[in-house]
């Protein structure tokens, strides 16, 4: 086993468990800790792949300002009492844990029967394809078009807005 190896299995290992406990955790503080552990886990598992705009994009976006969105709305919620958090066994639960032990067996299942010969060689230049140069400039020729509609439509959403605040406050 090579060194990539050994460290892409050890961040897949963070991944999962810190996705586990990010469910299983009653206090949402606790839990939303943990999923700032995912995404940080995930962003190195980008990075083991050779994606380095994708790694920088999630750190920014889903660690940093969705998990900013999170806080505040757990802040809101203002749950003080323990008993909010509270949670009892009962059917559903039962029904859940047998769909993920279920689930489970059929990825053992899935992972047991695939062969290696199944697997494609990377392309010549997979290197540089996760890099923000190889990006911009296939999202500068190849999809310019869907790229200038996008921000037409960003542009267009920003004017209503707009629009629609200035109206309440004017009443």
């Amino acid at each position: 086993m090579t060194f990539a190896l050994a460290v892409f299995f050890l961040l897949a290992a963070v991944s999962v468990v810190s996705a586990v406990l990010m469910v299983v955790q009653r206090n949402p503080v606790n839990s939303a800790l943990y999923l700032i552990l995912n995404f940080f886990s995930l962003a190195a598992l980008y990075l083991t792949l050779q994606a380095q705009f994708i790694a920088i994009v999630q750190v920014l976006v889903y660690a940093g300002a969705i998990m900013v969105l999170f806080v505040f709305v757990i802040m809101l919620l203002n749950l003080g009492d323990d008993k909010k958090l509270s949670e009892h066994l009962g059917p559903k639960t039962y029904i859940a844990v047998a769909l993920v032990v279920g689930l489970f067996a059929e990825l053992v299942y899935i992972f047991s029967q695939s062969r290696a010969d199944g697997v494609t060689e990377l392309a010549p230049n997979a290197g540089q394809m996760g890099t923000v140069e190889f990006l911009g400039q296939v999202l500068y020729t190849k999809f310019l078009f869907p790229f200038e509609m996008t921000s037409f439509l960003l542009l267009t959403a920003i004017i209503g807005a707009v629009v629609l605040a200035k109206k309440k406050l004017q009443q």
